[in-house]
């Protein structure tokens, strides 16, 4: 698989270099050279979950690790359900927190670490990465453990939910975690300045675990065919999928899989008052604004790092923008959305609510609507139940972690400081 930095088009890697560089000359993304539309999607959505994956994973990765390993590592990674909930007629969601840490991160996390476990082969390695919520957890729990891997999270003090925060600040041993005073914009910063320092980059061995890794990337594709593989097959061309966005990430995946020939009728990018990437759409001017802090925290980006991901399938000429649509919902709409989720008899979280609003409004009478859950609502549970009004019971791994001390560094916004911090911990 020959993938190449959208920054730098010299800059071409391998599937296992990209997956050890994780960013490439000048912070630029790797992206696959060439995406091949994949045969038999009928019979492909008939399989198991793990089965189809590593089909999937084979025909992006190519021949580069061999078939057997790449069905290692998805049956080592994939091993929960990702089940369609149906909220009412035509409207689904699918749930993607069935997971260890509760979050559609778990998939990607887990992937990737058995992949860079694998290819690394024993050399030491410093996985530096930024989270605004789930991304901190999934990436935590993969990792935690694993020989010759160290962990570095940074995360926005105050600006995540405690319980969100339990999941990966109590760990220990190989995870250590950063709380910047800062926005998530900045915890991103800090890490693309990591990777532009050699002394950094070299030293420590670094690599990055956010959805700027491929791994983690291609491992999402798999989970909107596990969506569609449920649909009634008379639904399937009809299928609309609402994604709640902030790194955008998880929308790529999906429009990666339409590539692939998944039948996937449009997209709705969802996103809270952070509305960058609605506002281009609307508008074609790129003008991101401070981020503000929401109640869908996850979202609150401002600078969507996985965007030029998305502009590279258009210009390539992989995926129609005009399949594309952007909505912004405000705090209020946020909790109306809740609300009504709730009057369907559905539990939602913040961010799932977003993406069910925005379908809610798009969605025409002859399609069929899929919003992504990409946590548990526990995982909010203040807000929730703040919400709501009715008390939310928490999932046994949130019990788990809520009566463990945290055990964070707090640090400036400041790269100098993170860097000797970094060296002071690993070297």
């Amino acid at each position: 698989m020959e993938l190449v930095n959208l920054k730098d088009a010299s800059d071409t890697v391998s599937f296992a270099q990209a997956v050890k560089k994780g960013l490439g000359k000048h912070q630029g993304l790797y992206f696959p050279n060439d995406i091949k539309p994949m045969e038999n999607i009928n019979e492909l959505l008939a399989l198991p979950l793990a089965e189809r994956s590593t089909k999937i994973l084979q025909h992006l990765v190519g021949d580069e690790l061999g078939d057997e390993l790449v069905e290692t590592l998805i049956n080592s990674a994939f091993t929960f359900p990702a089940p369609l909930a149906k909220v009412k007629k035509d409207i689904y969601c699918l749930e993607l927190f069935h997971g260890p840490t509760l979050a559609f991160k778990d998939f990607g996390g887990r992937f990737m670490a058995q992949c860079l476990s694998s290819i690394s082969d024993g050399a030491p390695v410093t996985i530096l990465t930024a989270t605004s919520g789930d991304t901190g957890a999934a990436v935590a729990h993969a990792f935690h453990g694993i020989e010759n891997i160290n962990v570095v999270i940074l995360f926005p003090k105050g600006k995540i939910s405690p319980l969100q925060e339990k999941l990966f600040t109590t760990l220990g041993d190989n995870i250590h975690t950063v709380a910047v005073d800062a926005d998530f914009d900045a915890c991103q910063q800090l890490v693309k300045t990591a990777f532009d320092d050699p002394e950094v980059r070299e030293g420590l061995h670094l690599n990055s675990a956010n959805s700027i890794n491929i791994s983690r990337l291609l491992a999402q594709v798999c989970y909107y065919f596990e969506a569609v593989a449920q649909l009634p097959e008379e639904s399937r061309d009809k299928a609309v999928f609402s994604v709640p966005s902030g790194n955008f990430g998880n929308l790529t995946a999906g429009i990666i899989a339409k590539t692939l020939g998944l039948p996937i009728k449009r997209f709705i990018a969802g996103t809270n008052s952070n509305d960058t990437v609605p506002r281009y759409l609307s508008t074609g001017e790129w003008a991101p604004k401070p981020t503000v802090a929401t109640m869908s925290n996850a979202m609150d980006v401002s600078q969507p790092n996985n965007w030029p991901r998305i502009e590279a399938l258009v210009e390539q000429g992989y995926f129609d923008k005009a399949l594309l649509l952007g909505e912004a919902v405000d705090e209020e709409y946020t909790q109306v959305a809740m609300r009504q989720l709730l009057q369907e008899g559905y539990t939602s979280e913040p961010h799932a609510a977003i993406a069910y609003r925005c379908l809610t409004k798009q969605l025409q009478e002859d399609e069929v609507g899929v919003f992504l859950g990409t946590a548990h609502p526990a995982k909010f549970k203040e807000v929730v139940e703040n919400v709501l009004g009715q008390p939310l019971s928490l999932p046994k791994a949130l019990v788990d972690a809520s009566g463990k001390a945290s055990l964070e560094v707090e640090l400036p916004n400041d790269y100098e400081a993170l860097k000797q911090h970094m060296f002071a911990l690993l070297k």
